[in-house]
């Protein structure tokens, strides 16, 4: 029994043997059953196939992503006068639509103020009804609507056939300035009592009666 059992072990371990050193064999087998084979392109080389392993391939496509990025942001470099243009267009652009809405919206302000002089201010005043102080009601709203018109006008002037690049905007507002502080600083001031003088009138029925008509045909 014994010699048999000491040829047993002998066995078993020449099997591990083999098994150790058949390991990588199998490895590298099944390895090349993975593998990608790749033709090779150069002139002149006669050396057969190259073969790539998966690990291969994966450095290979980071290499090649690094690269490319590389290019993208080497040509990014070589052109930046196309994109400064391209932002100075699109600020230009927005200026012009600002300077554009700005004007508008002084025309329509104009607007309302010349019907409020022309429908309601005027009506009242010469109408002299007692009781009623057309200066109280409306302060310097003449002056309002003068000075208005100018700041309109000079916009205008600084706008029309210029280039957007040459508009000067901001000059237009420093001419004016003193005026327009001086003319609203008095508008202002009276605008409490103003509102003060209209609820008092809005109490008596005659005076109620002469704004509601003004009220109607400026609308």
């Amino acid at each position: 029994m014994e010699p048999k059992e000491a040829t047993g072990k002998e066995n078993m371990g020449t099997k591990r043997k083999n098994l150790t050193f058949l390991r990588p064999r199998l490895y590298m087998l099944e390895r090349r059953k993975t593998d990608t084979v790749v033709e090779s392109s150069v002139s002149g080389d006669h050396s057969g196939t190259l073969r790539r392993s998966q690990s291969d391939r994966t450095e290979y496509n980071q290499k090649l992503q690094e690269k490319m990025t590389s290019q993208a942001e080497s040509s990014a470099a070589e052109a930046p006068g196309s994109e400064e243009e391209h932002q100075m267009g699109r600020m230009m652009a927005k200026r012009a639509k600002i300077i554009k809405e700005l004007i508008q919206t002084e025309k329509d302000y104009l607007n309302d103020l010349e019907l409020c002089v022309q429908e309601v201010v005027q009506p009242l005043r010469n109408k002299q009804i007692d009781r009623l102080d057309v200066d109280s009601l409306f302060s310097n709203i003449e002056s309002v609507h003068q000075i208005s018109a100018k700041l309109l006008s000079l916009l205008e002037e600084a706008t029309t056939d210029v280039e957007p690049t040459m508009q000067v905007i901001g000059e237009v507002f420093l001419q004016i300035k003193g005026p327009l502080e001086d003319i609203y600083k008095i508008y202002c001031y009276h605008h409490d009592e103003a509102h003060s003088v209209l609820e008092s009138y809005e109490k008596e029925e005659e005076l109620k009666q002469h704004l509601s008509h003004c009220i109607q045909s400026l609308k």
